[in-house]
């Protein structure tokens, strides 16, 4: 089994989804919830679907009963240099 380097965003306690599986997201999400009781999971664009399919997954499957989500945040930016709007959200999750 190889070690892997977790890419962690600015932030302590928040999760960039990238554009890997789904499951791999998941159990990286549920390794960060062991060490903090608090992660806020942040996509873009289409990596939105990816983040609530990964919020589902640990919410209730990996830690059902044992966790929430707390907050969802929605959001569009339109970009200065070419004018495309692109959605991005935020889904706080919770470790009871």
């Amino acid at each position: 089994m190889e070690l892997q380097e977790v890419n962690r965003s600015e932030n302590d306690g928040d999760f960039l989804i990238k554009d890997e599986s789904v499951m791999k997201s998941a159990l990286d999400v549920l390794t960060e919830l062991s060490a903090n009781k608090k992660i806020v999971l942040k996509a873009d664009g289409g990596l939105i679907p990816n983040a609530v399919a990964v919020a589902n997954i640990v919410t209730e499957n990996m830690l059902k009963g044992n966790s929430s989500i707390q907050d969802i945040k929605l959001d569009s930016v339109i970009s200065d240099e070419d004018g495309i709007m692109t959605s991005n959200i935020k889904i706080t999750l919770l470790k009871n």
